[in-house]
């Protein structure tokens, strides 16, 4: 019988769960029989030799490899900086920015009891659970943050960003992931949640983009995420500069157009 990828993963004791299943095959180090295997959605029969070759996942969590891809693919740099994880969750983010050089990580989640322990027993980290990042005031924390990543659920963009500005320093950046099934309409939300369309996904970005640029940000760069969210969502990761002046940074030129048509094209197959 046939099953797919993660779950073989899972089964075989070599991931604790599918979220850590699919950041080992999307980290490259998994093999079926000799080859190599980029999409947990394929699916091998259970007689299949699977292979977890080298170091495994390097984050607690999958979302580590969303931040990666944006610090290499925006030239973001974090050492010696103070940081801000919103939406932080397991804390895939924030072990992320620790490991390349943050001094020091306010790791902020609506939910609680999900940091990863060994983040938790981290001096660098602030963990700030059961905190709703739209009521959190410069006073609320010790420092002005250079960076922040949002990774949030059940919430827009529009809603978060604001509160988060605050909070940053003048040229302070933001890594946001763009999630289309929270900022379309219900009525272009499919079956489980899951936004397929190439013009919802266009339509989304272009209102985030609007909106950052009309509270003061200037943008960087946009790109998709490596990693699909739940359902097969794909998502996206827009990198924006807080600009406390007026036309102190003016913002570069982004195509969320080829960049929809290049994620759809890249993440189509089942990853």
């Amino acid at each position: 019988m046939k099953e797919r990828l993660d779950v073989l993963l899972v089964k075989l004791g070599m991931a604790e769960s599918r979220e850590k299943a699919k950041a080992l095959i999307m980290s490259g180090i998994v093999y079926v029989d000799g080859d190599k295997e980029d999409k947990a959605g394929t699916a091998f029969l259970d007689t299949s030799v699977i292979e977890v070759r080298g170091s495994t996942l390097k984050y607690v969590s999958r979302g580590g490899l969303k931040l990666e891809k944006a610090m290499t693919h925006f030239d973001v740099t974090l050492e010696g900086k103070v940081c801000m994880d919103v939406g932080s969750s397991t804390g895939g983010f924030t072990d992320c920015m620790l490991q390349n050089g943050a001094v020091k990580v306010y790791a902020v989640d609506v939910g609680h009891g999900q940091l990863a322990w060994k983040l938790r027993e981290d001096k660098r980290v602030v963990c700030m659970e059961k905190t709703n990042i739209r009521y959190v005031t410069p006073e609320n924390i010790e420092d002005p943050i250079e960076f922040s990543s949002i990774d949030v659920s059940f919430i827009s963009l529009t809603k978060v960003l604001g509160p988060v500005k605050n909070l940053l320093k003048e040229d302070g950046e933001i890594v946001c992931l763009i999630k289309p099934q929270f900022e379309a309409g219900r009525e272009k939300v499919g079956k489980k949640g899951v936004v397929r369309e190439k013009s919802v996904h266009l339509e989304v970005i272009e209102t985030v983009i609007h909106y950052a640029l009309s509270i003061g940000f200037s943008v960087l760069h946009l790109e998709y995420s490596p990693i699909k969210g739940p359902e097969g969502n794909i998502e996206y990761l827009l990198h924006l500069k807080n600009c406390q002046s007026e036309g102190s940074s003016p913002s570069m030129e982004v195509n969320p157009e080829q960049v929809v048509a290049y994620a759809h094209e890249e993440l189509s197959a089942g990853r």
